[in-house]
């Protein structure tokens, strides 16, 4: 389950340590985009020691580092660093074709043989390009052959800038990609997040994208301020009244295959096999905080 992808740059280990307190499901140590140029190699060399740090400091969630793109001189020496620091996995942006991602199932392949962890090494794709979207399929196929726990984000903002289209905040420019990738990720069985909202303090705009990836099908989001993770986990977790909707649903359902019924009429909707699936994933789902 990631709600929420939460990115500090690799270059700022005073704001990584900063990552217990937020609560995000995945915080991501961030080589890419967060780090300068003249700042990354210092940041790599440096990463061990960072994520010593913020585990020590007593970080619970899934804790993963952003390595830079793969067509980077910097992508195999990032990989490197990160498989030898106490991580649980890496993210890989902009990926567009499925072979970029084997140097990271070969790092996950050797570890997990090497020294085996209750909890697994995970690999998130990043689908941010235009030829990224259109080989949504088999790049999602890949990912999901790498780890049982691997999932794969929409990048709309590098999507916009590559095919040269213009950001609104309604976004239906990105509509298409983003569904392409929702569906490319569902098909393949993995973990879907949504675009990140770079309108930092604009909370309403955020919850109403949040609420449009969620309608897609997405299960959390990119965050890129801490006020954004609290939105995300409410926005991607269902509130009291629709737990109990839905647990009453099951008990509707389940009385009836009992008694040889296999579609009813509850609370005034005709309900069969897909609307009780969708209920028992909401009640498989925490609680909505706050």
């Amino acid at each position: 389950m990631i709600r929420s992808l939460f990115f500090a740059p690799a270059n700022r280990p005073d704001l990584v340590l900063k990552f217990p307190r937020f609560g995000a499901d995945c915080c991501v140590i961030d080589l890419e985009d967060g780090t300068p140029p003249a700042e990354k190699a210092g940041a790599r060399a440096q990463l061990r020691t960072t994520v010593a740090q913020v585990r020590a400091a007593g970080l619970k969630g899934v804790l993963t580092v952003r390595v830079n793109v793969p067509a980077s001189p910097h992508y195999l020496a990032d990989l490197e660093a990160a498989f030898g620091a106490d991580i649980d996995g890496v993210v890989i942006p902009k990926l567009e074709s499925p072979e970029q991602a084997f140097p990271a199932r070969h790092w996950i392949e050797r570890l997990d043989a090497e020294a085996p962890r209750a909890r697994q090494r995970t690999l998130v794709g990043g689908i941010e390009s235009v030829r990224g979207v259109l080989n949504a399929v088999a790049l999602c196929e890949r990912v999901a052959a790498i780890s049982a726990t691997s999932a794969v984000y929409f990048g709309a903002e590098d999507f916009a800038a590559d095919i040269g289209g213009r950001r609104t905040p309604r976004g239906d420019e990105v509509y298409a990609a983003r569904s392409m990738v929702v569906m490319a990720a569902k098909a393949a069985g993995l973990v879907a997040i949504d675009q990140a909202v770079v309108d930092i303090r604009n909370d309403a705009l955020f919850l109403d994208d949040a609420a449009r990836g969620r309608d897609l099908g997405y299960d959390g989001k990119i965050c890129v301020t801490p006020g954004q993770v609290k939105l995300a986990h409410r926005a991607f977790s269902p509130t009291a009244e629709e737990r109990e909707a839905a647990r009453r649903l099951v008990a509707a359902y389940e009385d009836a295959t009992a008694r040889g019924i296999g579609t009813i009429d509850f609370e005034g909707r005709m309900i069969d096999g897909p609307l009780l699936k969708r209920a028992q994933q909401v009640l498989a789902l925490p609680a909505a905080e706050g």
